[in-house]
């Protein structure tokens, strides 16, 4: 019997030894050996100075990327202003009839009207703007989907080169489009639903334009010169690149990088 319990008394010993000291209780979990990088979810925001429900929308979106309170996730701003308002009273500086058209071929795939605010999280979801915990929520679940791999960085003579790799398998045809955003902008309304009101916006799209088409391979590589207008303010300024399907509308990758001291003309 003493043997037996001896014996017995070295298999457990044996066993507690080979349970990482960190695997038992009252010791703190294992610390992994690299940070996974967060998942890039694009928010845009349909708005206009001229709408007296947007500042709301504009105030919830320009707070999550600030506070990026999505475990896991970056939030990446897009303040499109679309320019149907433009004729009640207020003409928005920030409007371009580009982003109302952008917003069109959102609500053609949605099967919605357009309206003001509305938000789209990743081409995949679409909510009324200032709905905070459902913008949440849309981008966690976003943060979930296939996605590519976008890398993003500046060249010696300042252009911006984009290489996309790693496109979700069965991915149909895909462009790749540059959005250059500007934060800290803000506008004194004087006229409309808005007038005497001064509103601050989220990160505003200066410009948005394709690059071209993802390659059969899955992959896209450009380097592309970046000449700002000389209003715009470098150290505000960021370039976001998206990967997005023609039919779906999806954002199947992004990436986003400040400028800081980017040339102006």
């Amino acid at each position: 019997m003493k043997r037996f319990a001896w014996a017995s008394l070295l298999l457990l010993a044996a066993a507690a030894a080979a349970v990482p000291m960190s695997s038992r209780p009252g010791y703190p979990p294992p610390q992994s050996g690299a940070a996974t990088p967060p998942v890039p979810v694009v928010v845009e925001l349909f708005t206009s100075e001229g709408c007296s429900s947007c500042p709301a929308a504009d105030a919830a979106l320009r707070e999550m990327e600030a506070a990026q309170s999505v475990p896991g996730v970056e939030i990446i701003a897009l303040g499109q202003h679309v320019d149907y308002w433009n004729r009640l009273g207020w003409k928005d500086a920030f409007s371009s009839a580009q982003f109302t058209e952008r917003q069109r071929w959102y609500a053609q795939g949605f099967g919605t009207g357009s309206y003001t605010p509305q938000a789209v999280v990743n081409g995949r979801y679409e909510l009324v703007g200032s709905q905070r915990a459902a913008l949440l929520a849309a981008a966690t679940k976003a943060a979930r989907a296939p996605r590519a791999t976008v890398a993003l960085a500046r060249a010696a003579n300042g252009a911006l080169t984009v290489q996309v790799h790693s496109l979700p398998t069965g991915t149909p045809t895909s462009t790749v489009q540059l959005a250059l955003t500007e934060t800290g902008l803000s506008s004194q309304v004087g006229a409309g639903e808005n007038s005497g009101r001064l509103l601050r916006h989220s990160a505003v799209v200066r410009s948005l334009r394709a690059l071209g088409t993802v390659a059969a391979d899955g992959t896209f590589a450009a380097t592309v010169p970046l000449i700002l207008d000389a209003g715009w303010k470098p150290q505000n300024l960021r370039a976001v690149v998206l990967v997005q399907e023609q039919a779906s509308h999806h954002v199947v990758g992004a990436a986003s990088l400040p400028l800081g001291n980017v040339a102006l003309r």
